[in-house]
């Protein structure tokens, strides 16, 4: 997986250092919509000499470069998710759990109008979300 994640960060002239691969890498291999403070504190027991810095500027630049998609459910948590195919999320208000929708699942315009208008107005992103309780807090 590590050749293709670089190969992915190449076509996007993002040179592949070490940091942003495994940054890179955390987000592929753990699909639980990590924060930054998350990813720092998972990646810093292999890479001591990391920093809060160079996470939100890995994170920022793997945005920009479409790689990366950025979550704001609640104002003030910002959560990333390498798989950028249009996807719905749910976030259980008990736990804080953030759970992939599959489109299917969505009731509301099925289409991924990104790069279109609407009304005139160009669509740079779209987002769905739902609030509740995950099956895990319902039991």
């Amino acid at each position: 997986m590590d050749n293709d994640l670089k190969d992915a960060l190449i076509k996007k002239g993002i040179s592949p250092s070490y940091h942003r691969l495994k940054i890179y890498e955390y987000l592929w291999e753990n699909r639980t919509h990590p924060t930054a403070d998350d990813i720092y504190n998972a990646i810093i027991k292999q890479i001591p000499t990391l920093s809060k810095t160079t996470i939100y500027n890995t994170l920022k630049t793997l945005g920009e470069k479409g790689l990366v998609s950025s979550i704001t459910i609640e104002d003030n948590e910002v959560r990333y998710d390498a798989d950028i195919a249009f996807h719905g999320h749910f976030k259980c208000t008990r736990c804080g759990a953030l759970y992939d929708i599959d489109p299917e699942h969505i009731m509301l315009d099925k289409k991924n109008n990104v790069g279109k208008k609407i009304l005139g107005h160009l669509v740079t992103e779209k987002q769905v979300y739902y609030k509740g309780i995950c099956k895990k807090c319902q039991h």
